[in-house]
């Protein structure tokens, strides 16, 4: 088990579930419902379930929650893969969004979301973004998720929490963004735990709520970018170095920090693929 986290309290976690990602609203989009707990307000989640038939991955269950609606791409090959599209805007004060993953034996999914999330000045309120995810014996799933941007005025929680069976492979990408161009970047706390077979395998909380704090040096001093792969279930290969964290179990964290979204790209890509990620 690797274990990280930097000091402070973690935002207490209103009710139980799952996240997920933004963008623009559709069309007909719903009235946003009451505020609930904690100041967030009540939410359906989004749910993709998959099995494999043959030797493809079929979707079971394509659930369109309160802010996203899976969408199945094509592609070659027996994987499936799903694109979050966007129901409403997101993520605005009170927002609790929520995607719920299960991927069945031996099945494999790739999983993009095209227009990343944007967290808006939440004017003394909150948002949290959370995704729940079970992978079962011998499933396969990559995960890219384009930028994650918090605004200035934003408070908002990123939780992950993963679900590994044995012989699974989670393979996961993600860039977070501390303000839009110009801004220092609002509150984040990001969360992720990860477990495979039952064992701990990353358990991190990423707290950057304290704009101070984390300009410190040995946080990020002054980069205002985290771009992250993570392979869980397998360990890749390929030297060590300084951005590389090989965990206890069968699993890696590579991690970039910068001040510019777009130069994460080209470093972030080349480990995905050394990894085994998709084009």
């Amino acid at each position: 088990m690797t274990r990280t986290d930097t000091a402070a309290p973690r935002l207490p976690h209103p009710g139980a579930g799952a996240p997920a990602s933004a963008g623009a609203p559709g069309p007909g989009a719903a009235p946003a419902p009451a505020s609930g707990r904690g100041g967030l307000n009540p939410a359906e989640p989004a749910v993709i379930a998959v099995r494999r038939v043959g030797a493809r991955t079929v979707p079971v269950a394509l659930e369109t929650g309160t802010f996203l609606r899976p969408r199945v791409m094509r592609r070659p090959g027996t994987a499936l893969r799903v694109a979050l599209a966007a129901v409403r805007a997101a993520l605005c004060a009170g927002d609790d969004v929520r995607l719920r993953i299960d991927v069945g034996p031996g099945a494999e999914l790739e999983l993009v979301d095209p227009n990343g999330t944007v967290a808006y000045n939440a004017r003394g309120g909150r948002a949290a973004w959370r995704a729940s995810v079970r992978l079962a014996e011998g499933a396969r799933m990559s995960w890219t998720e384009p930028s994650f941007v918090v605004s200035d005025g934003a408070d908002v929680l990123r939780e992950i929490d993963a679900d590994l069976a044995e012989g699974a492979e989670l393979l996961w990408r993600e860039a977070l963004v501390l303000g839009r161009t110009g801004e220092r970047g609002g509150a984040l706390l990001a969360s992720t735990r990860v477990r495979l077979a039952g064992r701990e395998l990353l358990a991190e909380d990423l707290d950057l709520r304290d704009a101070g704090l984390r300009a410190l040096p040995g946080v990020l001093g002054g980069a205002r970018v985290v771009g992250q792969v993570g392979l869980f279930g397998r360990a890749p290969g390929g030297p060590a170095g300084p951005d590389r964290l090989d965990l206890a179990g069968p699993g890696a964290l590579w991690r970039w920090t910068g001040d510019h979204p777009y130069r994460s790209e080209a470093p972030l890509a080349r480990i995905w693929r050394a990894w085994g990620g998709h084009a």
